[in-house]
């Protein structure tokens, strides 16, 4: 009895030890860490105004066609905001595309504020930072371990394929 067993690491080709050490995988984990807190911090503070009086970043012309009170606005603006950050803890495939498009909103918002176009540049690095994490998290999210590896064992009987993930 004759018994052949391949490994296929399928999250790289490279074995799981070197994942972990590899430039990418350190700068997936590096950008879902900032994903993460940023949003929750700055959804908080959207309720105790620590950092900054966020009610300034909500344009005249979205307050005014709004039916909810700017400040509530900033309220939900903020519930969001946390929501991301945990979404981008537990699902990062799907939610750094939506801390993306949120992004691109925030964008969209301080353009139409004269004053801060600087702001809006930087959040367009944000915004680029999130496309990357999206990109990566495709390469290095987990879907069964943080590498699945099958196990092929051939014997005379047949072929029997077997997950390794625990």
């Amino acid at each position: 009895m004759n018994t052949t067993v391949d490994r296929i690491h399928t999250a790289t080709s490279a074995p799981t030890d070197k994942v972990g050490s590899s430039p990418a995988y350190q700068a997936y984990r590096i950008l879902q860490f900032g994903f993460v807190v940023a949003p929750i911090l700055a959804g908080l503070d959207k309720f105790f105004h620590l950092m900054v009086n966020w009610d300034q970043y909500l344009p005249g012309v979205v307050a005014n066609i709004s039916p909810i009170p700017p400040h509530t606005l900033m309220l939900v603006v903020g519930v969001i905001e946390i929501v991301a950050g945990i979404g981008v803890a537990i699902k990062p495939r799907i939610f750094a595309y939506v801390v993306t498009a949120w992004l691109a909103v925030i964008i969209i918002n301080l353009l139409l504020i004269p004053g801060y176009f600087d702001v809006a540049l930087r959040d367009f690095g944000l915004f680029l930072a999130a496309l990357a994490l999206g990109g990566l998290s495709r390469q290095f999210a987990a879907r069964c371990c943080s590498a699945l590896v099958i196990q092929r064992v051939s014997s005379p009987l047949g072929t029997q394929t077997e997950s390794l993930c625990s």
